[in-house]
């Protein structure tokens, strides 16, 4: 087994004539970019929860002990185990990254495992797993809930004593190699459920490490943003202007459900578009067309009637503001005479947005073409 290196930098294994990538691309939002892993400021941030697991890291490099990872999709669970493997003793090793997820059950234990000639119908030559290519190295495996029982049963005897079989082999095997396995699974409950073996989670757990949610280190979002945005103008040969307060603020106030990988596809809607309508918080416009009911005893709910007429009337207000203002939204909290951040939160309450309004414009164009007013 030999280490090579592919034409875009990225590490591969030769084995038996086989080429395999040992890394991909989708960590979390924070791909790796030829010529190495982001700066570590980038990928740890600055933020208060962020900083305490960078310490938390820097003990663990010099040890082999297997790491688990949790968070929630986007976090960047697959970049930080890029980052132990290549700070640790390990990096002269593969890193070799296994989706749990993407590989189906039955194929998934000769891709772990290999398998000997002759094993099963298509088995025409004898095959490494990812296990062997990882020998001295790191083994990553992503979405670890996702393996059947069978297969934990082996992975436990891996990391137990580090010996294995290929399917069809009566050769025992042994591999030296850290393993980090990651989830955005609550483990607990899947072993609560019978899905995952509670003595497979008590080894895989020596060293876990739990990612916040963008939403838990907003302080973290500007660093983000700038960074994406610079490095998608080289990508891109572009001279998008750095991101004002204004857009910092906007980009701050969402919710980020799909975490720092979304924040990267904003910005790179912003950087190829060159609209800042694309980094404007989107909320489905409530409708204003639901009708006043009447109680069961016949009266008639004023108050509730009357608070409804108020917000349709500050919403059309503040929609026409913007409108005016172009969308900018300190001149249009300067037009209200509201405060800005009080502006901010009446947008979200109302669902505003430049899309919404370009739907609802288009949705009388039928009518006004029928009056003659094209």
């Amino acid at each position: 087994m030999c280490a090579t290196t592919g034409k875009q930098g990225s590490p591969y294994l030769k084995h038996e004539g086989i080429n395999m990538a040992v890394s991909d691309h989708t960590n979390g939002g924070l791909a790796s970019r030829a010529g190495g892993l982001p700066p570590e400021e980038i990928i740890f941030g600055r933020s208060a929860a962020m900083t305490s697991i960078r310490q938390k890291v820097q003990k663990v490099l010099a040890t082999d002990v297997p790491i688990l990872i949790q968070g929630e999709n986007g976090t960047g669970k697959g970049l930080l185990a890029q980052y132990i493997h290549f700070r640790s003793a390990m990096s002269s090793g593969a890193f070799v990254k296994v989706n749990c997820a993407a590989i189906p059950g039955a194929l998934l234990e000769s891709e772990l495992f290999g398998y000997q000639k002759g094993s099963f119908t298509d088995a025409h030559t004898s095959k490494p797993g990812y296990v062997e290519m990882a020998h001295r190295g790191t083994l990553f495996l992503d979405e670890i809930t996702d393996l059947d029982l069978s297969l934990q049963a082996k992975v436990l005897q891996l990391l137990q004593d580090g010996h294995f079989s290929r399917i069809g082999d009566k050769q025992e095997r042994q591999a030296e190699t850290r393993i980090i396995c990651a989830t955005n699974r609550d483990l607990q409950t899947e072993i609560e459920a019978g899905r995952f073996r509670r003595d497979l989670f008590y080894r895989i757990n020596v060293i876990s490490i739990n990612l916040p949610s963008l939403r838990e280190r907003r302080e973290d979002i500007a660093l983000l943003a700038d960074y994406f945005l610079e490095q998608l103008n080289k990508r891109f040969e572009r001279d998008m202007p750095a991101f004002s307060e204004e857009n910092i603020e906007s980009l701050s106030s969402r919710e980020w459900r799909g975490n720092i990988r979304e924040l990267e596809n904003v910005v790179a809607r912003y950087a190829i578009l060159g609209s800042l309508d694309t980094v404007e918080p989107e909320a489905p416009r409530r409708s204003s067309a639901a009708p006043f009911r009447v109680a069961l005893d016949g009266t008639i709910p004023l108050k509730r009637i009357a608070k409804q007429a108020i917000r349709e009337m500050e919403g059309n207000l503040i929609l026409s503001a913007l409108r005016e203002n172009k969308w900018n939204r300190r001149k249009a909290a300067l037009a209200l005479s509201i405060s800005y951040r009080a502006l901010i939160y009446k947008i979200r309450e109302a669902g505003l947005s430049p899309k919404n309004s370009r739907k609802a414009a288009q949705a009388k164009v039928p009518r006004d073409k029928a009056e003659g007013l094209e």
